[in-house]
Formats: structure tokens, sequence, C-alpha cells
């Protein structure tokens, strides 16, 4: 069973990936460059439908928790918690993707806000970590501006599908660190306001 639940404040809404979800997405998807620093490509109508039906998969099993992030009535991207281990009550933020027009908006911090505050609040989780690929300065900025910590990098860490390496930056949150976090993201957004593309 998907248990994933619908998150919503701050202008946006979070609802559980589904197929139903599959037409809005796919033009977002198939842009290239949501996945040029990520291992996976996803090109055609075909691959967003098998992604989405992967990540439906992976919910039910409780290793995935993927949502569709929405502004008003119109879906922006997706994020997803992933390598949930209800043991250590840890997990990772991850496959987060934008529709180009909507990048640098002020919707991703509230994406993570939403999703930080599920984790560590709801969930009682101890570490969320996040990580990318090591040419990605824009990523790992945003990562630092969050308030994650750098904790290293995994040299040789994947091959991309163009056979390039790839070095991968690994940052973390812990729930000693999110009470200063999340204090953090609600300034933050309090004077970065939701811009519509024109």
């Amino acid at each position: 069973m998907n248990s994933t639940p619908l998150l919503q404040g701050y202008g946006i809404r979070l609802e559980p990936l589904g197929p139903q979800h599959i037409a809005a997405l796919t033009p977002i998807a198939i842009d290239p460059t949501n996945w040029q620093y990520m291992t996976l490509r996803i090109q055609t109508p075909a691959d967003v439908e098998r992604l989405v039906t992967d990540s439906v998969r992976n919910a039910e099993a409780g290793t995935v928790e993927t949502w569709v992030d929405f502004v008003g009535d119109e879906a922006v991207g997706a994020s997803s918690f992933y390598d949930i281990n209800n043991t250590h009550r840890t997990a990772e933020i991850g496959f987060t993707w934008i529709a180009k027009p909507w990048r640098g908006r002020g919707v991703n911090p509230r994406v993570k806000l939403l999703q930080l505050t599920y984790g560590f609040e709801t969930r009682g989780m101890r570490r969320i970590a996040l990580k990318t690929h090591h040419e990605n300065i824009h990523s790992q900025n945003a990562m630092l501006k969050l308030g994650a910590q750098f904790e290293g990098t995994f040299r040789n860490h994947m091959i991309m599908p163009d056979g390039s390496t790839r070095h991968t930056k690994w940052y973390s949150i812990t729930a000693e660190d999110w009470p200063a976090i999340k204090h953090s993201l609600l300034d933050r957004i309090a004077v970065e306001p939701i811009s519509p593309p024109s």
C-alpha cells in the first residue's frame, strides 16, 4: 500500500505521485536539463510512464515516497524521499526536478520545507541526506543555502550514461540541525514569494 501523504502549505501542494499525473508531468520530465547530472535519462513519454510505475511500486514497498509539486492547479515538478530506513530513521531527498520556467521562483525552498517538516516532525527521522554530481555547482550551493552540512565526496561513485565518472558530493541535515534550519527556511520564504513565470 502506498502511504505517501499529501503535504501542503506555504502556497504549494505535494501530491503523492500516481498514474493520474503522467500527462501533466510528461512535458516537464522529458526536458533533458532535468537529468544532466543524474544517472537516469527520461526522454520519451514511455520513459515517464515507466518512471511513474516504478515509483509507485517502490512506494508500495515502503522504500520511496514521491510527490508531484503543484502551484495552484499546475504541476511544476517532483521530488522524492528514497533509501528510507525505518530502523535507523534515515532517508534521502532526491530526484528533484522542476519545470524550467519555475526554477528560481520560490518553489524548491517550499518543497524542501514541507518534506523536511514531514520527515523530522511526523516520521521522526534522525538524518536526511542529499547528494549531487561533483560538477553540479548550482545544486551544491542550494544544499548549503538550505543549511545542509557537507560531509564529503564519494570518488568514482557512479558511471554516467555517457560513460563519464561521477564523484558524488554528500550533504545531510540531522534532527539536531532541524530547528535552526526550519527557522531559517521560514524566514527565507517570507521574503522570497512564489513568482509565477510571466
